[in-house]
């Protein structure tokens, strides 16, 4: 009788140490589905990025206030005897936000300069989901003899600046008029150091890509 609270309390450590373990092994995924054989003329592929905010890498850089950029590229390629080509591509963006005022998550989809509300959350999770809702790709195959398949790219970029150039502009229009007196020193210095942390966290551009098998238009 006195082994009994042993093995519970081993049970428990077990199941506790489990769930951690399946939580690490979530990593982000980037699918692209094929329509229907009969409506591959008709509509594109569905991209679906699941787990994308599942480490701290993203979020915690997120959390301090740097915007996340997932944009994707979508390309239809042709195979052919001498090399593959593309035939068609779109691109589209979706962008995450965190309000520390509001402590809210806002994620917008950008498709060609037109931007769609996907909602505000309270929690990272449900902005996480509402990047993972599957997007229909507008561009489809075309009758032909030649096999073609999809392909899709997602560069994910958690920083506060796209590049150098406009990072040096940044912290230039932070810096300089706190150095001369005309804005607090608290606030160029916090920002800086969210920069700088950002960068500490691993806040760069990842890449990921999938394909679909090759087919044939029926």
């Amino acid at each position: 009788m006195r082994r009994a609270p042993l093995r519970v309390g081993l049970a428990v450590a077990l199941l506790l140490t489990g769930g951690r373990a399946l939580h690490a092994q979530r990593a982000p995924t980037l699918e692209i589905r094929l329509p229907a054989a009969d409506q591959l003329t008709r509509v594109g592929p569905l991209v679906i990025a699941t787990d994308m905010l599942s480490s701290p890498r993203a979020r915690d850089p997120l959390a301090a206030g740097f915007p996340a950029r997932f944009h994707f590229m979508v390309t239809l390629w042709s195979e052919g005897t001498f090399g593959n080509q593309i035939e068609r591509r779109a691109e589209y963006d979706v962008l995450v936000t965190y309000s520390a005022m509001e402590k809210k998550y806002q994620v917008v989809q950008d498709v060609n300069d037109r931007l769609l509300s996907l909602g505000k959350f309270d929690r990272v999770e449900d902005a996480e989901g509402a990047i993972a809702r599957p997007t229909r790709v507008p561009i489809r195959a075309f009758s032909s003899r030649k096999r073609f398949y999809y392909r899709v790219t997602l560069d994910v970029q958690i920083l506060g600046a796209s590049d150098l150039d406009e990072v040096n502009g940044w912290l230039k229009g932070e810096l300089e008029p706190a150095i001369h007196g005309d804005r607090n020193p608290g606030t160029a210095l916090t920002r800086t150091i969210r920069y700088l942390a950002s960068r500490v966290l691993g806040g760069d551009s990842r890449e990921f890509e999938a394909a679909t098998a090759a087919f044939q238009v029926p």
